[in-house]
């Protein structure tokens, strides 16, 4: 394996790959690069080869990348992305050991963090990606294949003007229908009003999803998911959470729009 990072350390910034947005081109993540300990560097050193996978740009191979071989078995699989220190992907993969997990997350710190936890569950049915989330579900996820995808607390990007930077937006949603198997699940959470109402705006619009809740509804916090410790210090200081699920529903065509 090439070691991604320098010998300082420190990891030059990802290429920030776009998804088409109308005449826009809008990134799927900023990069925010925290500190990167030694232990999280010796993660990456002894623990990719176990846990990673690494990107493969489009034309090395012309197919998707085979899930069945990288397990060892054929399983539902559930896709976090952005997982952030990976707290709610431990947490869950831990209680569900039937299915595989695939974490995608651009934030170093957090990847390293992971890694070390993986190796203490010895959670082999997780994999992780340290690559932008449009890319991998373009060129490594086959069409129709996963069971679930979860986006939790995404970046909210609360000023106004800073909105259309927000990854929730209508070419990413047909993205995420595209991956989803029939019947399959996307949950997200946010703990901000305003981007509750977009994800609603955008996902109750989208050809192919059914809100469970109804058109504009939401649930109440699902046992797979962990609460956070900054969910639980605002829902002390009055500050709501919504989480959002939908459903695929059938006879929606890959690709509609």
């Amino acid at each position: 394996m090439t070691d991604p990072f320098s010998s300082d350390g420190a990891k030059a910034p990802p290429k920030p790959f776009t998804v088409e947005e109308g005449n826009r081109r809008v990134r799927s993540f900023v990069l925010r690069q925290g500190r990167f300990t030694p232990a999280q560097q010796r993660a990456f050193d002894a623990l990719w080869p176990r846990f990673g996978l690494d990107f493969m740009p489009p034309g090395s191979s012309g197919q998707p990348r085979d899930f069945d071989a990288v397990f060892g078995r054929s399983a539902r699989r559930v896709l976090e992305i952005g997982f952030g220190n990976g707290d709610a992907l431990r947490y869950a993969a831990a209680r569900d050991r039937e299915r595989d997990y695939i974490g995608l997350e651009v934030h170093a710190p957090g990847v390293g963090r992971l890694l070390n936890a993986l190796a203490q569950d010895d959670s082999d049915h997780v994999r992780l990606y340290h690559h932008d989330a449009v890319e991998v579900l373009e060129h490594e996820v086959a069409d129709s294949t996963l069971d679930e995808i979860r986006i939790y607390f995404p970046d909210p990007w609360h000023k106004k003007r800073h909105n259309k930077r927000r990854l929730l937006q209508p070419a990413f949603a047909a993205l995420l229908v595209k991956k989803l198997a029939c019947g399959g699940r996307l949950h997200l959470a946010t703990d901000w009003r305003d981007y509750a109402e977009q994800m609603w705006d955008v996902l109750d619009a989208t050809p192919g999803l059914r809100n469970r809740a109804g058109p504009r509804g939401h649930v109440a916090r699902p046992d797979w998911r962990p609460q956070t410790h900054f969910e639980t210090r605002g829902q002390r200081l009055g500050h709501g959470v919504w989480d959002l699920l939908y459903d695929r529903e059938p006879g929606i065509a890959n690709g509609a729009s």
